[in-house]
């Protein structure tokens, strides 16, 4: 589907920028979840963020109004996410395989909550770059039609991917309880 047939937002420099500005102020969470989900050291996250801003900048002329803001940032955030992550793995060559003893969370005074809540971004973490970026669009509550609008995929095969990780992460959980 082309985007040039739909009306886009013509601005000048100044109304660039503080259109900028306020998606910036108003939709920053989206760049931090995903940031978080791609990057676990945090130099790498303040470099992803800033990747994704400049990125944002750079596209913020050829917004197209059809599409809701966080739908166009989660597929900005997300598009310079995976290109990081691939371009940082193929820089990477050495690797270590997490053992269970390093790959145990610790336990301090953290509720059965919170912990879950670890697991559960430790596990998604460990996704592809793909299954990652639906997980993120999924647990924001994202309709499966605007999950595939975001990541370019049809609405069946969001749904069909959703369930597949969905029982992957399930079974996860399972070996960690059992």
């Amino acid at each position: 589907m082309s985007h040039e047939n739909f009306p886009k937002i013509m601005m000048n420099k100044q109304e660039q920028q503080q259109f900028f500005e306020e998606i910036i102020e108003q939709h920053k969470g989206i760049m931090f979840k995903v940031a978080r989900t791609y990057c676990l050291d945090e130099v790498d996250r303040q470099d992803l963020i800033q990747e994704m801003i400049i990125q944002i900048w750079q596209s913020t002329p050829k917004y197209n109004k059809q599409y809701k803001i966080s739908t166009w940032l989660y597929r900005i955030s997300l598009n310079v996410a995976i290109s990081f992550y691939r371009k940082k793995a193929s820089r990477t060559s050495k690797f270590s395989v997490l053992d269970d003893q390093t790959a145990e969370i610790p336990i301090h005074d953290k509720s059965e909550d919170e912990l879950q809540l670890n697991l559960l971004e430790q596990f998604i973490s460990e996704l592809k770059e793909l299954d990652k970026a639906l997980m993120i669009l999924y647990l924001e509550d994202k309709s499966h039609t605007e999950i595939g609008q975001i990541l370019g995929i049809s609405v069946s095969n969001v749904g069909t991917k959703i369930g597949r990780i969905k029982d992957k992460l399930k079974l996860r959980f399972s070996q960690i309880i059992n």
